[in-house]
């Protein structure tokens, strides 16, 4: 919270945020048994197929299904009900984590150190409603230069991505923060975070929803 106060103190902005860990996949991958959370800025938001020159250290790709907020949500004791109530609008994403600890050898108390591994994030530019598709049956194919590094569905992220929400929104309610309207919340990785190579392009499509890429320059 101290290092995010100082980011915001230096003219960045909070925009949302996002939840870490939400699958087994990340949760096998990272070695560790729970979900985390951190907080998403504008300086950490990339435009969907333009060029990313951002000095990341060692970053890898998360396939995502990004939720819009209509409405603020304060926990705790917030439903699944109200949750759904509060999206405005959903979109395919790519988050880019990243982490300052030298060959990701992470632990839970790290990742909650260093923001959820939070590095970036890009979104798709065709948002869909709630009701046009349903969230924990979309399956996502991911690739890289062409080439399928991942796929995965919705409801790898505990059970469907509005669960990751109704959990972020709670657990944020017991620090005292709350989730503002306008919040881009990125509920968590539908595979295996993928490494980036340099001079990489991603590509995203989920069924339902349509797609997103990411271009390291």
């Amino acid at each position: 919270m101290i290092q995010v106060g100082r980011w915001v103190a230096d003219g960045d902005r909070i925009v949302g945020h996002k939840v870490g860990l939400s699958s087994r996949a990340m949760q096998r991958q990272m070695r560790v048994d729970r979900p985390d959370f951190g907080h998403l800025t504008q300086s950490m938001a990339f435009t969907d197929e333009a060029p990313i020159t951002a000095g990341f250290l060692q970053p890898r790709i998360e396939p995502e299904i990004a939720l819009v907020l209509g409405r603020g949500l304060s926990g705790p004791g917030v439903t699944l009900a109200q949750a759904i109530s509060a999206v405005d609008y959903v979109l395919p994403a790519l988050e880019i984590i990243d982490s300052r600890i030298a060959n990701w050898r992470i632990g839970i108390v790290d990742t909650v150190a260093d923001n959820a591994s939070s590095g970036g994030f890009v979104v798709g530019q065709r948002p869909r409603l709630l009701r046009e598709v349903d969230l924990a049956f979309a399956g996502a194919v991911l690739t890289r230069d062409g080439e399928i590094v991942g796929t995965g569905a919705g409801g790898a992220v505990l059970g469907g991505p509005l669960n990751s929400l109704v959990w972020l929104a709670n657990t944020l309610g017991g620090f005292g923060e709350s989730l503002a309207a306008g919040s881009v919340v990125l509920p968590g990785s539908m595979t295996k975070a993928v490494p980036v190579t340099r001079g990489c392009s991603f590509h995203l499509q989920v069924a339902g929803l349509g797609h997103v890429s990411a271009v390291f320059a």
